[in-house]
């Protein structure tokens, strides 16, 4: 009996460092230098092209995801957040806080070939192929905006009632966008572009990444009170909550590894295991730098893509709070690989 306790310690005991082994097993390997001073937001990974399209103050630099060389930019993009990328038109679609707009550019030329005037506050921003458009979330303006690629043009919009931070689809007539402030999310119809629900994530305070597993429909979503909470997109039932770090930005799913990513601007990204459906448990953090907090995966080549700078503290205004900012210069992608 006593022999047979011990064999079940010590598999008990390989099965938990196995569990446990998923984070360590992802490095910091390189860095790719970006030239250019000015804020940064969204990193966004193009698996048609190999390129990376990283936002970057008043403009976007498109770089080689595999080398790191800089293939050119997009300009005249004024307060730039996201990226969304249509590879069978070879058009991209930048969200322009500055000015309200959507640039369309050419991904063969770079060239801004369009400027569409949306509402205010653009910020995320995708494409979904089921539907053949490109959305647009607005915090200020509480919709998602519904771009038809091909005329580029607003075709119709989603009202929230709420500030619109990260969506996703699930390919099978649902979509899902958090709304920060109130700490919900909304299923919407991404065809009718109508709202068919709006839930509490119980739990959660302050949501901004998100991601799916479609073939489990779990909801995966960065809250900045340090979880990441597990939602069932069906019904949205939060199943879970789970520690994470500080200042969590964007979220990424493995469905090869079952693994979730969370980014976090304290300097980690924190790893999430899906045993199931229905269970999980935290397995640890990656170390990268503080200010990596956006985040692009490529499952092929299990690599994570992180925008990072160096940051300096402004002195503070009479009567204003101090603020940090990129130090000039200082601007790089934070490559990260499985080993």
């Amino acid at each position: 009996m006593f022999t047979i306790v011990k064999r079940y310690l010590a598999l008990a005991s390989i099965a938990t460092l196995a569990c446990a082994a998923d984070a360590s097993l992802y490095k910091v390997v390189k860095q790719y230098p970006v030239p250019g001073n000015g804020g940064f937001d969204y990193i966004v990974f193009d698996s048609s092209s190999g390129r990376l399209y990283v936002s970057h103050g008043t403009v976007v630099d498109v770089l080689d995801a595999a080398s790191g060389k800089v293939l050119g930019k997009v300009e005249d993009t004024p307060g730039v957040h996201g990226i969304a990328i249509v590879p069978k038109l070879h058009r991209g679609f930048t969200t322009n806080g500055g000015d309200s707009t959507v640039s369309v550019f050419d991904t063969n030329t770079f060239k801004t070939i369009k400027k569409i005037t949306v509402d205010k506050d653009p910020d995320f921003t995708f494409y979904d192929p089921h539907t053949n458009r490109v959305f647009v979330c607005h915090g200020d303006a509480a919709v998602i905006s519904a771009i038809d690629p091909e005329k580029e043009a607003v075709i119709g919009k989603v009202d929230l009632g709420g500030g619109a931070e990260a969506a996703v689809v699930d390919g099978k007539g649902n979509g899902f966008v958090n709304l920060e402030e109130s700490a919900e999310v909304v299923n919407f119809d991404p065809q009718n572009l109508t709202v068919k629900a709006k839930w509490p994530i119980t739990g959660c305070k302050t949501p901004t990444g998100l991601a799916i597993d479609t073939s489990t429909s779990r909801l995966f979503i960065g809250c900045r009170s340090k979880v990441l909470a597990v939602m069932d997109a069906t019904n949205g039932k939060v199943i879970t909550t789970l520690p994470i770090g500080d200042r969590v930005d964007a979220v990424a799913f493995d469905p090869n590894h079952h693994l979730i990513f969370a980014s976090n601007g304290s300097g980690t990204v924190s790893v999430i295991k899906q045993n199931s459906a229905d269970s999980y448990a935290s397995d640890g953090d990656i170390p990268t730098q503080p200010s990596a907090k956006t985040m692009a995966f490529d499952p092929k080549s299990n690599r994570l893509f992180l925008s990072a700078a160096e940051m300096e503290q402004v002195p503070a205004a009479a009567g204003q709070r101090a603020r940090s900012r990129p130090k000039p210069d200082s601007f790089h992608v934070i490559v990260v690989e499985r080993q």
